[in-house]
Parts: structure tokens; C-alpha cells; sequence
């Protein structure tokens, strides 16, 4: 598979003991999710993915990401997007600023601000360039890390149950969000969670650990 995301026999072992095994290719656009209680394993698969798994791990098999065996490249380069159960926003910076340390280098000021503005439009946040991170609600804080991971230009999208801090109307608005941008911008979706709308709603295969 030239395009998407691609997880080739890959196993990983804690002390000796295998945690879980994955082998599965996902296509650009759709969606991977991959379910299982805490501590089976989930969240260790994407440290994997993105080249930070802790030491007391050991992994074998491969991760191809748009052709490109990404397996021992350095976690900035692998061209990855991750989104969290917490926003991450940073503090002391405001929502225009946050979305301008995802930008990729280069540009005039005025084509970097351009692209924010357009990102902020794309989200119904027009105008909060300037705005406090810490007045925003919790679906507008979403909103703002989703594009800020967007404007980095990844070529995959990791979702490590992002929605699970939200309430019930919020968490079913901004899944939709992220999974219709995905989709326009042809991302393979690799999400860990152990919710069953989740999984249900991204529509895609699902592959259940430690059951």
C-alpha cells in the first residue's frame, strides 16, 4: 500500500510477556480503532507509532506511513498527528499564537496569519485569533488543537481517546469534526478507546484487545 498508514505484524512485549499484536493496513480517509480496558495495551501502540515508546517496552514489526517505512525515523519526522484526551493547549499563548507553532516553517508573517485565520473559519472560530485559551469552552478548545495538529501537515492522524473528557452532545460534535476533517484532507485514522460510540461512529474496522 503506497498511501495510508500500515502496521506490519507488529507485537510488543513488556518484561518478556506479549501486550498485544496488530497487523493492519488503513487507507487513506478511513478509520482504525482499536478497543480494550485500560492497560491492555492501547496508548503503548502509539507511542510505538510515533517513535516514543518507553524503555521498558520492546516492539518488533513495522510501521509504513504513505509508502515510507517510518520505523526507526525520529518522532519529528515522522509526519504524524496526535490528539489527546487533554487539549494540550499552551497557557501563556493565544489561540492564534497556539495554532502558529503547528505551522510548518516558512512563509511571510501575513501568509502565516492567513493561514490561521483560515483554519479558525474552517472551525467556526473566526475572530478568536487573539483570544485567551483559558476563556474558551471545552468543544472550542477541541476545536483549536485539532487544527493546530492539522496546520503541521500530517500525513496520518493517532486519536488517543480525544473525546472522552467531553459531555455527551459535545463528544458526538466534535468526533464528527475530526473525522470529516480527516476525511477531506485523506488521512488514515489509527483511534484508541474503550467506548463503543466512539468505535460505532467512526464507522471503520474494529479490532478489540485483551478481550
Amino acid at each position: 500500500m503506497d498511501k495510508g498508514l500500515a502496521l506490519r505484524d507488529v507485537t510488543i512485549t513488556k518484561e518478556g510477556a506479549p501486550l498485544l499484536s496488530v497487523n493492519h493496513d488503513i487507507a487513506p480517509g478511513e478509520v482504525l480503532t482499536v478497543m480494550g480496558p485500560s492497560g491492555v495495551g492501547k496508548s503503548t501502540l502509539l507511542a510505538f507509532i510515533t517513535g516514543t515508546l518507553a524503555p521498558d517496552f520492546m516492539a518488533t514489526g513495522e510501521v509504513w506511513l504513505d509508502g515510507h517505512n517510518i520505523t526507526h525515523a525520529a518522532s519529528h519526522q515522522r509526519r504524524v498527528g496526535i490528539l489527546f484526551q487533554d487539549d494540550l493547549l499552551f497557557p501563556h499563548l493565544s489561540v492564534g499564537a497556539n495554532l502558529a507553532f503547528g505551522l510548518q516553517p516558512g512563509g511571510s508573517a501575513a501568509q502565516r496569519k492567513a493561514k490561521i485565520a483560515e483554519a479558525l473559519d474552517e472551525v467556526g472560530l473566526s475572530g478568536f485569533a487573539d483570544r485567551d485559551p483559558a476563556t474558551l469552552s471545552g468543544g472550542q478548545k477541541a476545536r483549536v488543537a485539532l487544527m493546530r495538529m492539522l496546520l503541521s501537515e500530517p500525513c496520518g492522524l493517532l486519536l488517543d481517546e480525544p473525546f472522552s473528557r467531553l459531555d455527551a452532545a459535545l463528544r458526538a460534535q466534535v468526533r464528527d469534526m475530526v473525522f470529516d476533517r480527516a476525511k477531506v484532507r485523506q488521512l488514515p485514522v489509527l483511534m484508541v478507546t474503550h467506548d463503543a460510540d466512539d468505535a460505532q461512529a467512526a464507522g471503520g474496522v474494529i479490532v478489540t484487545l485483551g478481550g
